[in-house]
């Protein structure tokens, strides 16, 4: 029998969504000139499909079907990915120079959120039978036999970060990759050492890409005066960065937040969804929820979250099988950083990364994606015993 509290815990936060959707969406939509419920009505419909689609996952054999879903993923989506800056203008949607989404029947889907659910399932695949303990392996050995996944990781990311211009999926990548590899057996010392590579490859694509810079900068203008206190005033000096490049989509977000305080100013009374925050119900739809539900709003939804987390954490702990422990692992991590990220990037912890919130932020491809991986969860979860 499949985890029924897992199912509950996401359709619940996928309602959530439609809420919010609904809510925070009032600026954007007297903007566009569309109907007041466009996109809670948008939302609505991948809410209800992308629950269709958990149920319907949830029924197929493990055994049966869970290998071709996954591999269908991961090699479907990274043909789209390549095949995307060729394809013409009517097929593709782009942002900044960027062609990220592709044009169905009138909506636009991003291949690559697929694309993290299929690689996760390829990663567990693979690391089930070609990786096991260290023993007494050097590093040198450990990277040996790291090599292939590298590469295949390497070349996903230049395709990213390079040709649809998105950091912030690499990141959140590269964090679930290296956590599944410790989870697969890897000596500490080896996730270390490719720890330190990630963060020089991070800086790498950070300093070839004017943008980035000054989305650095630009996060720095605002946590410069904490983090400066503890320096002395002449290295500080140095550090200082130039207040006109102040932050204004973090400022907006922080004073949301404080705005909501406790209690929050009640659904649909926010003020900053006017026009402050661009597209709030998107990527800085926690600071929406933040400001009209308060503390105990954003108290509620973490903790449903990490429910959600805990009982896919679950299933990975209670499987037999290596590939179905590292598949369940790697969503549970897949979930938990970008939640992490987004909420770091709107607190002003750390510069935004353009990172939605699963199953919260408005957008098919993010939700059906997500779904799509839950759904693969709760099949896997009929091999274990749940209660």
């Amino acid at each position: 029998m499949t985890d029924r509290k897992l199912f509950a815990l996401v359709s619940i936060l996928i309602g959530i969504s439609i809420v919010l959707t609904y809510s925070l969406s009032a600026y954007i939509t007297l903007l566009f000139e569309v109907s007041q419920f466009h996109f809670a009505l948008r939302q609505t419909v991948f809410g209800f499909l992308s629950i269709f689609i958990i149920w319907l996952l949830a029924q197929g054999d493990p055994d049966k079907h869970l290998a071709p879903i996954g591999f269908s993923l991961f090699i479907g989506s990274t043909i789209l990915m390549i095949a995307m800056p060729f394809l013409p203008e009517f097929l593709v949607s782009a942002v900044g120079g960027a062609k990220r989404w592709i044009k169905i029947f009138g909506f636009s889907l991003a291949p690559v959120e697929f694309f993290k659910i299929g690689f996760v399932y390829f990663l567990a695949w693979s690391f089930s039978r070609k990786l096991g303990h260290h023993g007494g392996m050097g590093v040198k050995e450990e990277y040996i036999r790291f090599a292939p996944y590298g590469i295949v990781f390497i070349g996903a990311m230049f395709v990213i970060a390079f040709v649809q211009n998105d950091l912030g999926q690499v990141v959140v990548l590269g964090l679930t990759l290296l956590f599944m590899l410790m989870f697969a057996g890897s000596s500490f010392r080896f996730f270390l050492t490719l720890l330190v590579g990630a963060v020089m490859f991070f800086l790498f694509f950070i300093f070839t890409a004017e943008h980035r810079i000054l989305r650095i900068k630009s996060w720095w203008a605002l946590a410069q005066n904490n983090i400066l206190e503890i320096f002395p005033e002449s290295i500080a000096a140095q550090l200082r960065v130039p207040t006109e490049v102040e932050p204004y989509q973090i400022g907006h977000s922080l004073n949301a937040i404080h705005n909501g305080g406790l209690f929050g100013t009640g659904i649909s009374n926010g003020t900053f969804k006017l026009g402050f925050l661009s597209e709030v119900h998107t990527d800085f739809v926690l600071a929406g929820l933040a400001e009209e539900f308060g503390f105990i709003g954003v108290f509620v939804v973490v903790v449903i979250f990490l429910m959600m987390l805990q009982r896919i954490f679950k299933i990975a702990n209670r499987s037999n099988d290596s590939t179905t422990y590292l598949f369940s692992l790697g969503i549970g991590l897949l979930l938990a950083f970008a939640f992490l990220v987004n909420a770091y990037g709107i607190s002003g912890i750390t510069p935004i990364k353009g990172i939605s919130v699963p199953f919260l932020s408005y957008g098919g491809s993010t939700i059906l994606a997500a779904s799509v991986g839950i759904g693969m969860v709760l099949m896997a979860s009929k091999k274990t015993k749940m209660d």
